[in-house]
Order: structure tokens, then C-alpha cells, then sequence
């Protein structure tokens, strides 16, 4: 192997790994898998997820280097399942020193209802309720904006920061074309 050959595969290799802690730490994309979030996101959609929104972690782990903001009710979130690790796509609906409930579909914070400035689905009924319970500091409710057809919190329980993987953005492709709709 020449010298040359030798610069060039060491290029590539640096260039393959720059790509792959870009993706593990700063940005990403994903298919969405189920109908959990609709109305908000459409199962088959596209959605791009900002990793770095929270903070800056070590590539392929759950561990922080830096924080950088705070999670805020109402972020939709992708995040490994607590049961299995499965990547999922949720609403953050209770933070750090809440006391939440859920009541036929319907979120409740130290004992009023949660207004919320997205729309929500019951189809089949809310879901499963979940009894008033307060989140511990570093833990967080998700729910599904579909509340009668996800696997959310009320399910898993809460969620710890580790957990969420990042902000989702926008929905950039459904149903084969492209678009741009904030989340």
C-alpha cells in the first residue's frame, strides 16, 4: 500500500467516524413506527430530532457532558423505552416536582387540568388512567398525543433524563412528500 492509498483510507475512516458521533450526538432522523402521536405525527412520517437540544452527550451513551437546556412540558421527544429500549416518539406532559394524573385521557398537575396548546386523540377512549403520582427530580411523564392507542408513561412509568434522546423538530416527508411541519 502506498503512502497516498494509505492518507486516503485513513481520511475515509476519520470522515465515516465524524459521520457517526454527528449522528449518535448532534442530529438525527427517524421514521415514525406507530400512530401513538397522531394527530400530531402520522405513523410513516419522517421526523429530524435535534440530539444536541438538551446537552452534549459522550457518543453511543447515555452519559451528559454539558447540558444545555431544560426538557419543557409539551417538547415531543424521542427516547429509549424504559421497558426494552425502544426508540419511541412521545410528549413530555410532567416534569421535576409535579404531581400528574391522568384521567380519561386528559393530564392533570397539582390537581388541575393541564391546558396544552396541541390537539389530542382518544381514539378507542383516553387509555389507561394513572393515579396522581409526583415526578422525582431528573424523571418526566410522556404521553402519546393519541391517548386511547399508545404505549406511554402510564405503561413504563416515568421516564428518567437519560432516557430522551432528543428534541424532534419538524416532520420533514409524509406520505412521500416532502414538508416542513414544526413540532
Amino acid at each position: 500500500m502506498t503512502r497516498e492509498s494509505f492518507r486516503g483510507w485513513v481520511s475515509l475512516g476519520a470522515g465515516i467516524a465524524a459521520l457517526l458521533v454527528a449522528r449518535a450526538s448532534l442530529a438525527d432522523h427517524y421514521r415514525v413506527p406507530s400512530g401513538s402521536m397522531q394527530p400530531t405525527v402520522h405513523e410513516g412520517d419522517r421526523i429530524i430530532v435535534n440530539k444536541l437540544a438538551y446537552g452534549l452527550r459522550v457518543p453511543l451513551t447515555e452519559t451528559y457532558l454539558a447540558e444545555l437546556s431544560v426538557l419543557e412540558r409539551g417538547d415531543v421527544v424521542v427516547l429509549a423505552s424504559p421497558d426494552d429500549g425502544t426508540v419511541l416518539l412521545k410528549r413530555v406532559v410532567a416534569l421535576p416536582g409535579d404531581r400528574a394524573a391522568v384521567l380519561d385521557g386528559e393530564v392533570f398537575l397539582n390537581g388541575r387540568l393541564a391546558p396544552h396548546a396541541y390537539a389530542i386523540r382518544r381514539e378507542g377512549g383516553g387509555g389507561p388512567d394513572l393515579s396522581p403520582l409526583d415526578v422525582p427530580a431528573g424523571a418526566y411523564l410522556v404521553l402519546g398525543d393519541n391517548r386511547g392507542n399508545s404505549r406511554d408513561g402510564r405503561s413504563f412509568g416515568l421516564v428518567p433524563r437519560s432516557a430522551i434522546l432528543g428534541k424532534a423538530v419538524a416532520v420533514y416527508a409524509r406520505d412521500g412528500s416532502l414538508v416542513w411541519l414544526p413540532l
